[in-house]
């Protein structure tokens, strides 16, 4: 279950912003806290000034067997080369614990779109030589991927794709386009608040940024959702799809429709939580939730 190539990340992991926000010292505590509960996996993003590759080894020299994904590492924020060098060693120095996630962003480019960007970006990495020692354990790669042609290039170019805010019929149009075998994992927000209204006021808060963007825009055009319903801070119906609240049993059992409409993991983001503060009282919570046998 969770499988990528051979690594196991677990069905449910951790998709967390928490880390950019922590000094060194409490992001080590939070993060060895996390692998002793028995959470496999850690996907972190690259957005608030965290370099994506030295923040995963940083993760990862803090742990033993804790698995770190990039989700995700933008492609613009450093050269094919020096991407393809800091993930050959990270698979070398910490093998099957590391997946670098790709996705489109960083400095900007104007004229590029997503899909051409990143498949120059994997051509220049595909065909660098290197004097570098090739790791026993494989460099593993995904993809953000949302669109058919972007999953079509995960599944050929990729070991698979990771999908953000998306909803779960997503998921299932996912599966299909990448087949059987390709990796799908799914980040998906929760938030612990059983209130409609509080909830749904925080959750759009949260989604404001990514409501307002061309490319989420189009995004969620695709998934179905009426430009009525994406102005103004997103209907009710696109904010309950795409962030799970309620209290624990709620947002467990709407978690695994993810899986059940074919994602093979999930990383959970728990939104709702101060800049400096801690999610670790629901991690707790949803450890004993997702892990248990």
């Amino acid at each position: 279950m969770g499988g990528i190539d051979g690594l196991d990340l677990g069905r449910f992991g951790v998709w967390t912003f928490d880390f950019e926000h922590l000094p060194a010292a409490r992001t080590r505590e939070s993060v060895q806290e996390l692998e002793e509960r028995g959470w496999p996996t850690v996907w972190i993003p690259e957005l608030l000034g965290r370099e994506a590759l030295t923040h995963a080894g940083y993760l990862l020299s803090c742990t033993e067997r804790m698995r770190v994904v990039n989700g995700i590492a933008q492609i613009w924020s450093r050269g094919a080369r020096w991407t393809y060098g800091a993930a050959l060693l990270l698979a070398d120095a910490y093998p099957d614990r590391h997946v670098l996630g790709l996705g489109f962003g960083g400095e900007p480019r104007p004229g590029t779109r997503p899909l051409a960007g990143m498949i120059e970006y994997l051509d220049e990495m595909d065909a660098l030589e290197t004097v570098n020692p090739r790791p026993e354990a494989p460099m593993r790669r995904v993809l953000a991927a949302y669109g058919p042609k972007m999953l079509e290039l995960a599944r050929d170019r990729a070991a698979g794709a990771h999908t953000y805010h998306v909803n779960v019929a997503h998921t299932a149009q996912a599966r299909e386009i990448l087949g059987p075998d390709a990796f799908l994992g799914v980040e998906q927000a929760v938030l612990f608040e059983s209130d409609p209204d509080t909830a749904r006021a925080l959750a759009r808060e949260h989604l404001r940024p990514y409501l307002t963007t061309p490319y989420n825009i189009a995004k969620f055009r695709r998934l179905g959702y009426s430009e009525d319903e994406i102005a103004h801070g997103g209907s009710d119906r696109l904010v309950d799809d795409l962030v799970f609240w309620g209290d624990l049993d709620a947002i467990v059992g709407k978690l695994h429709a993810h899986v059940e409409a074919g994602a093979d993991h999930v990383g959970v983001q728990v939104i709702g939580i101060q800049p400096g503060g801690s999610a670790m009282p629901y991690w707790r919570q949803l450890g004993e939730a997702l892990l248990t046998p």
